[in-house]
């Protein structure tokens, strides 16, 4: 929450100190001893320090500790705001501690109202021990193996899998038909690439020595002697995904041996390939190195955002941001810092020029959220003709009498009780007393000229529509949500948290028909109204149904309490699903409010309806080229309705709970078109599912939400937004319609260039966002960003930002398959990848040999190398979650892709690949959806102890979904590690523990995605080698 900020005279700012402070105080977590290494070396410094804090409840109510900084210094007179000279990023200050696991409170610092015209001035920012993954401790060498890591590797075929094992029911993530896909491409179509393998991934894994041979070189190639005797070649492959295989290419080598000749004539013999050395799988590019460098280079110091065109750390590094003239990396994210100048420069490099924009983006507790500014009746200061708010941009020229605008260069008057004199360098006096003259990010309180229909807008308010049809019932939901939200509805979101929420609350349930509750506060007992004519759907009532929920509490809590005993028998098995939305709107209308619905479904609505659907599901069209019609609407109903739900500005939010076939394409429509989200509890069980539902839950309605949003970029002369991708609604190219946006949701916007660029002036782009806050309050939200602009493709690489390609690549996978076949897609990701590698190649890296791939950039090269395999792979694996890709931020689609695996004695990652796994140890895997707790079969007895309660591997329940509290160091730790990941994702991520040998465990295989999945997806060596021989075909 903001106060409103008057300017008034220049204050005096006190010098910023860069020292840390002491660390805020937390739940001391014992040490363990050193023998509880179990014979691994203790490390210098453990990633998880005595800095995480208790993980029992927490209080939803109450603000973060928020530690206010100083306003930033003005620079020296003869120093501009922005530089434009590339300068590296300076290192950055981390923020540590888990975030709790129910959503806090998102509240504003009050500017002090004695000194309206200041900005709170506080103690430094705090430094405390960066989260889980620190910096990588060396494992014990290969002669002195931990007991917690005994035992050499093993290879793929070490421990096969049960043959025949039914699977487990589906969990998120992995529900639905498997996608097929096609084999690997041969290995021996492409060259190994030659790169430093990482000390850090030479610690972690020492490949073991084939017979008769030492260990493979770093670079390995093609050219060299023959392989020593016993030496083993790649085991066979069947035709790649990447489509049949012709036969070698002109000056590529044979099939390696045991590969069918694919190229040859049936019956004809294949070749005697050459001799070939094996690629040494350590030194391959991995992206573990290059984040732990960059949380050892960028995050001990703050990242200042004044100087133009700097890339920030990547986002699995903990930083803390200054804003001095450019929005937050929180805010937007660019997929390149320095643009080119012309289109023909940003087609060659084939690199996307994109922002990926956070408009309500959460700050942690030592970074200040955008001031709030208040001009009164007069509005915003705007340029004349683009009508840009003002910002750091803009000039003022004849002694502070108009302004010239830095998106289009119009001169605009500057109105009488906005005029300041200028100094001796051009600048207002007053500049670095007006957060929208000196700062990247900041809000407007809007006029009411900027209200739909000219008038203010009412508070907002929360309907709650639970499904009490037989299935609902049976598994459990409708006693559960009702419980839930006796607690739940204490903790709705505000922006102050000393006052009341103005949030209003109503509540249907439904299964043929729909049944609508009184629950005004002087009624003794709640009155149902039942309405059974679907086809034409009204509201009952208007008094009565949206209601406070401190006024209304008694009567709130007895309905909660009876609806679950009055469809305990219900028998009723079908319900409809469009009628209910359109309630929900129904409402909202007559309140003349804007809100959110909170869904709670659990079956294909076939009941005689509006919106009535059939079950479509058809296996045989996967793979096939009708496959995209299984991710398109099967009803034009539901697209109406979601137009209707933007225009008042009502949000959806659906949590499913399907038994079978429920038709996500279909019903998603209004959640993606409104801005809002899906979750999916595919055969909800209570005792299993309960804890991430209500987790899920927890967080939705109380994180922080704004209402009827519009959203808007503008950009300087020389470029413009093309294209959007996310969840919400656009009625023209322009306008970015969001019902409800959240803390969580993002929006990417793609540029091109209709015009030269300057190097000297750069690129400026500038977000608007005009939404509702919590309190029914109209306001405009600002970010602004200026980038560089180059001529050379060698800047141009140098200041990728990977994290957000990689962004881009998924939404536009996204939108891609729901009008292409999945493999047309995928290869296309493939080769733009290619693309992007071999325009480096051919224009800046330097001279090398014709068996080698390399960049500048150890971060360019092995997340760009990685990027489509990556790809490659989501299409297949994550269908289910497409809704969430399209809105979610970088942390999450770069944990879909690049999977965490841990090494739980140390901690430390590893390589994502089943050779990395000892039967002696115990792994943590991530996936963003789920965390895999694998535990080797000869783990050592005391390490099963302090982590399961039971020495014995035979006794380890695999149903169990979370770890017993047990008093010991390393059971605490563990818990700590569990909790801090879940604390960093949007939903919570259910445990998952994975014995070895047991049938869960092909499921865990299914991510480790370095390795040959079973479904035909290529391992990660094959992968390169393919993109090898791509980049030869186009550099040829």
């Amino acid at each position: 929450m903001s106060a409103p900020y008057t300017p008034a005279a220049p204050p005096t700012f006190p010098p910023t100190s860069t020292a840390p402070s002491q660390p805020p105080p937390t739940e001391a977590v014992a040490q363990p001893p050193p023998q509880s290494y179990y014979g691994a070396p203790p490390p210098a410094q453990l990633p998880f320090p005595n800095a995480f804090s208790s993980t029992g409840p927490t209080q939803p109510q109450a603000p973060p500790p928020v530690s206010p900084q100083s306003f930033p210094q003005a620079p020296p007179v003869s120093q501009p705001p922005f530089s434009t000279a590339q300068v590296p990023p300076g290192p950055t200050q981390s923020y540590g501690g888990p975030l709790p696991p129910t959503q806090p409170s998102f509240s504003r610092p009050l500017l002090p109202t004695s000194q309206p015209s200041t900005f709170p001035a506080g103690p430094p920012p705090t430094s405390t021990p960066s989260q889980l993954p620190g910096v990588m401790q060396p494992q014990p060498p290969v002669s002195q193996p931990s007991p917690y890591h005994s035992g050499p590797p093993l290879t793929s075929t070490g421990f096969p899998p049960q043959v025949g094992a039914p699977p487990r029911p589906p969990f998120a993530g992995m529900q639905g038909p498997p996608m097929a896909s096609q084999g690997p491409p041969m290995a021996s179509q492409g060259l190994p690439l030659a790169s430093q393998g990482s000390p850090m991934a030479q610690a972690n894994h020492v490949p073991p020595t084939q017979p008769g041979m030492p260990p493979g070189p770093i670079n390995a190639s093609l050219s060299g002697p023959p392989p020593q005797p016993g030496m083993q070649g790649y085991p066979p492959q069947q035709n790649g995904a990447f489509g049949q295989v012709r036969g070698p290419q002109p000056g590529y080598t044979g099939p390696y041996p045991g590969q069918p000749n694919y190229g040859a004539p049936s019956g004809a013999p294949a070749a005697a390939p050459p001799a070939l050395k094996r690629l040494d799988p350590d030194s391959i590019p991995s992206p573990i190195q290059v984040i732990e460098d960059d949380k050892a280079n960028k995050g001990s110091e703050p990242f200042t955002t004044g100087v133009r065109g700097q890339a920030p750390p990547l986002v699995t590094t903990k930083f803390q941001v200054k804003d001095q003239g450019n929005a937050s990396p929180r805010y937007i994210r660019c997929t390149a810092y320095n643009i080119p100048c012309n289109s023909d420069m940003a087609k060659q490099s084939q690199v996307p020029l994109a922002a990926v924009i956070k408009p309500l983006a959460p700050l942690p507790p030592d970074e200040t959220p955008p001031y709030l500014v208040d001009h009164g009746e007069s509005g915003p200061i705007r340029c004349n003709r683009c009508k840009a708010y003002m910002c750091p941009y803009m000039q003022f020229i004849e002694g502070g009498r108009r302004f010239q605008c830095g998106f289009c260069s119009c001169v605009t008057e500057v109105p009488p009780h906005y005029f300041q004199h200028l100094d001796h360098t051009g600048k207002r006096v007053d500049c670095y007393d007006r957060p929208e003259l000196s700062m990247g990010s900041y809000e407007f309180t809007a006029t009411v000229d900027y209200c739909k229909n000219n008038k203010i807008p009412q508070p907002p308010a929360f309907i709650f529509l639970i499904d009490v049809s037989y299935n609902a019932v049976k598994n459990g939901m409708v006693g559960i949500v009702c419980q839930e939200l006796k607690t739940l509805l204490d903790y709705l979101p505000r922006e102050n948290p000393d006052v009341e929420s103005n949030i209003r609350v109503g509540f249907v349930t439904y299964n043929k028909v729909l049944h609508f509750y009184n629950v005004k506060a002087s009624l003794a007992q709640p009155q149902m109204m039942v309405v059974s004519d679907v086809a034409d759907m009204f509201v009952p009532l208007l008094d009565g149904f949206l209601v406070n929920v401190s006024e209304s509490r008694v009567v709130i809590e007895s309905l909660l309490d009876q609806i679950p005993e009055m469809f305990a028998d219900t028998r009723e098995t079908e319900s409809v699903f469009g009628p209910v939305i359109q309630a929900g709107l129904e409402a909202l209308k007559a309140a003349d409010c804007a809100g959110k619905l909170f869904v709670f479904h659990s079956s294909l609505p076939i009941a005689e309806a509006p919106g009535k659907l059939k079950n479509r599901e058809d296996k045989k069209l996967v793979g096939t080229d009708k496959e995209k019609s299984l991710f398109q609407p099967q009803v034009s109903f539901y697209n109406t309705l979601a137009k209707e739900c933007v225009a008042q500005g009502c949000c959806v939010d659906l949590f499913l709970f399907p038994n079978q076939y429920v038709d996500v394409a279909t019903l998603g429509v209004v959640p993606t078109s409104t801005s809002g989200s899906i979750y999916k509890y595919t055969y909800f069980q209570a005792s299993s599912d309960q804890e991430r539902f209500l987790n899920d839950l927890r967080r939705d309605v109380q994180k922080q939400v704004g209402f009827d949003a519009l959203m808007r970029v503008r950009t300087s002369t020389g470029i413009r937004a093309t294209d959007f991708f996310g969840s919400f609604y656009m009625s023209n190219t322009t306008d970015v319609e969001l019902a409800g946006l959240d803390c969580d949701k993002t929006v990417t916007v793609e540029f091109r260039h209709d015009d030269k660029l300057s190097e000297e002036t750069g690129a400026l782009m500038q977000c608007a966002v005009l939404y509702t806050s919590c309190s029914g309050q109209r306001r405009l939200r600002i970010h602004n960003m200026a980038v560089n602009c180059c001529s050379q493709l060698a800047d141009l690489y140098r200041n990728c930002e990977t994290d957000t390609i990689i962004n881009f690549f998924a939404k536009y996978a996204y939108r891609s398959v729901l009008c292409s076949p999945i493999k047309n897609v995928r290869d296309s990701l493939v080769n733009q990848c290619a693309q992007i590698l071999a325009c480096y190649r051919k224009n800046c890296a330097s001279p090398s040999s014709a068996g080698q791939v390399t960049m500048e950039n150890q971060h360019t090269k092995t997340q760009c190398t990685v990027l489509s395999y990556k790809y490659y792979l989501l299409m297949i694996k994550y269908l289910q979650c497409f809704c969430h890709i399209l809105h979610c931020a970088h942390s999450l689609i770069f944990t879909y892709i690049f999977l965490s695996l841990f090494l739980m004695s140390l901690p430390v990652a590893v390589r994502n690949s089943e050779e990395r796994l000892s039967r002696g140890g115990v792994y943590l895997l991530e996936n963003g959806l789920n965390i895999f707790l694998w535990v080797g079969v000869n783990a050592q007895q005391e390490l099963l102890q302090n982590i399961f309660g039971t020495p014995a591997f035979g006794q380890i329940d695999p149903n169990m979904t979370s770890l017993p509290a047990l008093d010991n160091p390393f059971s605490k730790r563990l818990r700590e590690i569990i909790e801090s990941f879940r604390a960093q994702r949007s939903r919570y991520m259910k445990l998952m523990v994975v014995k070895q040998e047991d049938k869960l465990e092909l499921i865990f295989k299914h991510f480790l995605v370095e390795d040959k999945s079973n479904n035909g997806g290529a391992s990660y060596v094959d992968f390169l080698c393919h993109m090898h021989k791509e980049i030869r075909q186009l550099l040829s």
